[in-house]
């Protein structure tokens, strides 16, 4: 048996926490309770290989964002230089501001020939035309001589000596030759005058509506516009001067934009020699067209290949043609004469099929021709020239 002495020894912090402890009830966990963390819960979620996965995660995913961006970043600079090097190859349009005196800053000036100089400083006119973009806006040509041999099936032509003389000609007017309903697209001609004839030209135009003057006034130019462009009035007017040899030299310069062949083109101008010179069938002017026809028995036209019709002095027509050469065939590239017809008849009337009358090869062409023509007229006779040069 223990004694009761034992247990008045014990000391009365201990027995009243007993005594505190039977009278607290023990803590239950219900389902809407979170667990219970233990002391060291934290550290044992540590796991050092996932968190190595993680990082190297992390460090891959990091270098493909950089990587990316230096990528798309050299390829936008890359760009933006092609961009820049294709502006700097276009052509530069040489325009410059005028005083509101100059007949340059008159009321049609939108309808003038824009003149651009390309990389080489040449100076070109815009054409409109996606397959031929430009024209020059001058030519040099020599005199084309040789013996012309018979054109071949396929597009040979003959060895041609091209004269040290070159004779330069400015641009007047161009436009697009189209056919049938559709409007389909055959070339873009232009027509040019040896500079040194322009002021011949601008005199004849100028004394055809006043007899005494030099140059023209606004009135005057619109009288010789609506003269030019009236179907009878603009042949009389063109005829003349073309059978009095005014311009001396010119020159229609034709640049397919489809591939075609002389057949075609020889039709053509052969249906507008007949329906220009219709009344004249003397036996000369026959042999003269049998001589045209001959010329143009040759091959392909492919496009954008040059083809001149040149009108001299005295009224003679030649043909000179750029194949753009054939190393295998011997054939050298440049313009090359394929034929002449001496009879001024021909090239005269070919020559109206442009100009003037109630249908024209190109309608575009005419009116560019006439606009050309009051950019002459409005000058005092004798500085296109001056300027041109």
């Amino acid at each position: 048996m223990l004694r009761q002495s034992t247990f008045k020894q014990l000391p009365r912090s201990l027995g009243s926490a007993a005594k505190a402890a039977a009278q607290t009830p023990a803590s239950r966990r219900t389902f809407l309770s979170p667990p219970r963390s233990q002391p060291n819960e934290h550290l044992n979620r540590l796991d050092v290989n996932k968190l190595s996965e993680q990082q190297l995660k992390y460090a891959r995913n990091r270098r493909a964002f950089l990587w990316t961006g230096l990528f798309w970043s050299v390829s936008s600079m890359i760009y933006a230089g092609y961009l820049i090097k294709l502006e700097l190859k276009k052509p530069v349009q040489a325009d410059s501001s005028l005083p509101s005196t100059d007949p340059l800053a008159g009321t049609n000036a939108a309808e003038r020939k824009v003149v651009m100089r390309d990389e080489e400083g040449h100076e070109l006119v815009p054409t409109g035309n996606s397959t031929v973009p430009t024209f020059p806006r001058t030519l040099e040509l020599g005199s084309f001589e040789g013996t012309i041999a018979p054109g071949p099936s396929a597009s040979g032509l003959a060895p041609t000596i091209t004269g040290p003389d070159q004779t330069e000609y400015t641009l007047v007017g161009f436009g697009l030759r189209t056919v049938t309903f559709v409007g389909i697209q055959v070339y873009v001609v232009g027509y040019y005058v040896a500079t040194a004839d322009v002021a011949s030209l601008q005199s004849a135009l100028t004394k055809k509506v006043n007899p005494i003057a030099t140059t023209l006034v606004a009135g005057e130019r619109d009288q010789l516009r609506t003269d030019l462009l009236d179907p009878a009035k603009g042949e009389e007017l063109w005829d003349g001067l073309l059978a009095n040899g005014i311009p001396a030299r010119s020159v229609f310069r034709v640049i397919p934009v489809r591939d075609t062949d002389f057949h075609h083109l020889r039709d053509g101008f052969v249906r507008a020699i007949q329906a220009r010179a219709g009344k004249v069938g003397d036996e000369q002017f026959g042999e003269a067209m049998k001589d045209f026809r001959q010329i143009f028995n040759r091959g392909k036209v492919p496009a954008k290949h040059e083809l001149l019709l040149i009108r001299d002095g005295e009224g003679k027509l030649s043909v000179v043609y750029d194949d753009g050469g054939n190393k295998k065939e011997g054939r050298p590239a440049g313009r090359q004469l394929v034929g002449t017809v001496n009879d001024e008849r021909v090239s005269r009337a070919l020559w109206m099929n442009y100009l003037a009358g109630k249908k024209v090869a190109s309608e575009p062409a005419r009116k560019s021709i006439v606009e050309g023509i009051m950019e002459f007229v409005e000058r005092p006779v004798g500085t296109i020239a001056a300027q041109v040069v």
